[in-house]
């Protein structure tokens, strides 16, 4: 069977280096993906860059700050990478496609499966889908923040076989190398519980990137609940990605959940941008959790912030941790008016276990 995958460059890879330029780094990548579809297994590609290609075009040295301008040195950038992409591409007579995303393209479920069906027909048809966030429109609460975020939820979509994580980095650590020496790499992590045993050891992005090891555990996170195992490799050695094609053990493995969420889960879980949340008692929390029921009114015991029916809402304990996330049956003021009553608040069909 045919394995599937989602590959994530970014920023700071893309970049280059005075031996290596980002024409030739995207030259290998492509001469990589190419040689995936000749044996017959579909790639997607998620890219970073745009921002720092327009920022170079400009003349300018450091990432700018305002959203403005960030968003002007991506409209110049874009063209450039998409540039770079076609010509690596077709110098092994395969075609890209860019697909630009905010991050409300895929909380809208309509717009979801929108691009779930436009993603599908690009890889039936042996063209490798070039996706990066659309920077030049998307606002602060449309964006996904960084690419390691999206590649988790295209991969999610696509229902990939393998996320594959290129960084700067070989490998996840016990803690940041630059500055702990006793810091060890791991080879492979398994479960949820051990991901969040481990964000001790993340820390933010660099000058160039807006990721860091963060958003990488919490990629892995979002891709290994859905059955999507992870792999965070270091994309500064050219010879790194094919190792890893062939089998070979680099970087850092995050095996898949044996109990992986189904798509529609998926999307309730990590794709959609909550409109409030509403605290439950106890009594509730047991239920969900441990019986799968659905969420009553009779349980809730606060609500917070403003949604309408068949939004997005985040269910919370007592203690304020997050238990689920779903789709709200009732208004925010429909549900405070019935606080303690019956009623139906989330069916447990709309709604997916978040705790760990």
């Amino acid at each position: 069977m045919a394995i599937r995958r989602v590959i994530k460059v970014g920023t700071s890879l893309l970049r280059g280096t005075e031996g290596r330029d980002t024409a030739r780094v995207i030259a290998d990548l492509a001469e990589s993906l190419c040689g995936l579809w000749q044996r017959g297994e579909p790639v997607a590609l998620v890219t970073s860059g745009a921002v720092g290609l327009g920022c170079h075009a400009l003349g300018q040295r450091s990432r700018p700050t305002e959203v403005e301008a960030l968003q002007a040195a991506a409209a110049i950038g874009q063209g450039r990478l998409m540039t770079l992409y076609d010509q690596a591409f077709a110098h092994h007579g395969r075609c890209v496609a860019q697909v630009l995303l905010t991050r409300g393209d895929l909380a809208s479920r309509r717009r979801y499966q929108n691009a779930c069906r436009t993603l599908e027909q690009l890889l039936a048809w042996g063209v490798t889908p070039v996706i990066n966030e659309n920077d030049t429109l998307a606002t602060d609460e449309l964006r996904f923040g960084d690419n390691d975020t999206l590649s988790a939820l295209v991969a999610v979509a696509i229902d990939a076989d393998e996320l594959v994580l290129l960084t700067d980095i070989d490998s996840l650590y016990t803690g940041d190398p630059r500055s702990d020496a006793s810091a060890r790499p791991i080879a492979v992590v398994d479960g949820p519980a051990e991901l969040e045993s481990l964000n001790g050891a993340a820390k933010g992005g660099g000058r160039w990137g807006t990721g860091g090891m963060t958003t990488k555990l919490a990629a892995a996170r979002i891709a290994t609940s859905s059955g999507v195992r992870v792999r965070l490799a270091d994309g500064r050695d050219p010879t790194v990605l094919n190792a890893l094609l062939a089998g070979e053990e680099r970087g850092t493995l995050f095996r898949a959940s044996p109990n992986p969420l189904s798509n529609r889960k998926g999307w309730l879980a990590h794709a959609l941008l909550p409109k409030g949340s509403i605290t439950i008692d106890a009594g509730a929390e047991q239920a969900l959790l441990a019986k799968g029921a659905s969420l009553l009114a009779a349980g809730v015991r606060r609500v917070d912030g403003d949604f309408g029916r068949r939004e997005p809402v985040r269910l919370l304990s007592l203690d304020g941790r997050e238990l689920a996330r779903g789709l709200s049956a009732l208004s925010s003021d429909e549900v405070r008016q019935r606080i303690g009553q019956r009623g139906l608040v989330v069916h447990r069909d709309q709604l997916v276990l978040t705790a760990t």
